[in-house]
């Protein structure tokens, strides 16, 4: 018997017990379909990380406070830097274009009736260009905002939809923590970053936030929450940061560990790729699992498939079938079922990774390659478990089969 008619009669047995052959495929959808969908949806957290971190600016480094053990065991950063260092990286370091310290406090936000439990962000002029965040309306405050800590402030976009909805919001008055702030700025919509909103942030000059918010807390300068700095070109990031680590240690007077840290833009988007990579690979073995359960129900169904078909066997062997051709046609049945299986799991990732790219802001996208192994592995799996049954089947003594039956 040649394999075109061990295909048609595998296929003619399946379809005789449709139920059957769906549930028995069930497992094997579900372990495609699922691994699929988290290759995919890992892949566009990576690819969603990726662009957030180039809408920061090609050159961006950040300071941040804290030793490398205080910044991994801790919530809050420690507070080791100062305005202080800021004003002596941009000049002292010839690597570096522009700086922008933070001071980095949520308070309540009122206007009128309405209100904003919102980010409030202390900066410098330089902030704009160092974050590449656009002013919408309005203008950014300006030096001599900072040196008279005068209480301006810019709205971001959703903080603006919260208290003003559609009225315009230049000119007039919102409260922050009972101090009272000119509004002159609207941001453009910037989008979340690492899973904070920015455009629910505002804006003010530093030494507001400084001498009218928070108050000074320590004797050594303004603290600050860390550093935004532009490297003059993409070229000089390693310079920079070299640069940078050397004038804070002298600073510092640090013998042992640094108090602080240095990230480039690359530095943090390594971190955070080698973190989504490695949940994709753990959420996608534990998806695999369904394929083995799959695999098993394979094996389950077929040895049942032998029992019920015992008095078919035993007249297939008794008029010249050999345990070749009975080995065959289990094995291809069992193929059969979980490349099916395969298909239709593969169509339900894909559709899943497609509706996830449409309505949420991860890219998404479809990994050929997880196609390829999520439909080879079902099919390898329909092998694997095919093979105890089909062999039981082959073995099956004609004349023990037809009495048995």
């Amino acid at each position: 018997m040649d394999i075109v008619e061990s295909i048609k009669m595998a296929s003619t047995t399946l379809m005789a017990n449709k139920l059957r052959s769906s549930l028995t495929m069930l497992g094997i959808i579900i372990g495609n379909a699922s691994v699929i969908a988290m290759v995919g949806i890992g892949q566009g957290a990576q690819k969603l990380a990726s662009e957030q971190f180039e809408a920061l600016g090609p050159n961006v480094l950040f300071v941040i406070p804290g030793s490398r053990e205080a910044q991994q065991t801790t919530v809050d950063f420690p507070k080791t830097l100062v305005w202080e260092d800021a004003k002596a990286i941009a000049t002292q370091v010839p690597a570096v274009a522009e700086v922008a310290p933070q001071i980095n406090l949520r308070y309540l936000i009122t206007y009128r009736n309405r209100n904003s439990n919102s980010l409030v962000i202390g900066t410098t002029t330089e902030f704009p260009s160092v974050r590449s965040f656009n002013i919408a309306k309005g203008r950014f405050f300006n030096d001599i905002d900072i040196k008279r800590n005068n209480q301006v402030v810019i709205l971001g976009s959703e903080v603006v939809e919260k208290l003003f909805g559609y009225q315009d919001p230049i000119g007039q008055s919102v409260r922050i923590k009972d101090v009272s702030f000119e509004v002159i700025g609207v941001m453009e919509p910037k989008g979340t970053f690492l899973g904070n909103n920015q455009d629910d942030a505002v804006f003010i000059p530093l030494s507001t936030m400084a001498n009218r918010l928070r108050g000074r807390t320590s004797p050594y300068g303004v603290q600050i929450s860390w550093i935004a700095i532009s490297a003059r070109n993409r070229d000089s990031i390693s310079a920079a940061q070299f640069q940078i680590e050397n004038l804070l240690r002298r600073r510092h007077k640090i013998v042992g560990e640094d108090d602080f840290g240095v990230q480039t833009q690359e530095d943090i988007l390594q971190i955070v790729n080698a973190v989504t990579g490695a949940l994709t690979i753990m959420l996608a073995a534990i998806a695999a699992i369904s394929l083995v359960v799959g695999g098993i129900g394979v094996m389950n169904i077929m040895l049942v498939s032998v029992r019920e078909r015992t008095q078919e066997i035993g007249l297939r062997k008794a008029v010249g079938a050999r345990e070749q051709d009975i080995l065959i046609q289990f094995m291809i049945e069992a193929i059969i079922l979980s490349a099916a299986g395969g298909i239709i799991g593969t169509a339900i990732g894909v559709s899943g990774v497609l509706l996830v790219g449409a309505f949420s802001p991860l890219k998404a996208g479809i990994s050929p390659i997880a196609i390829l192994v999520a439909v080879g592995v079902s099919g390898g799996i329909g092998l694997f478990f095919g093979v105890v049954p089909a062999r039981q089947a082959a073995k099956l003594d004609p004349i023990v089969a037809l009495r048995s039956a």
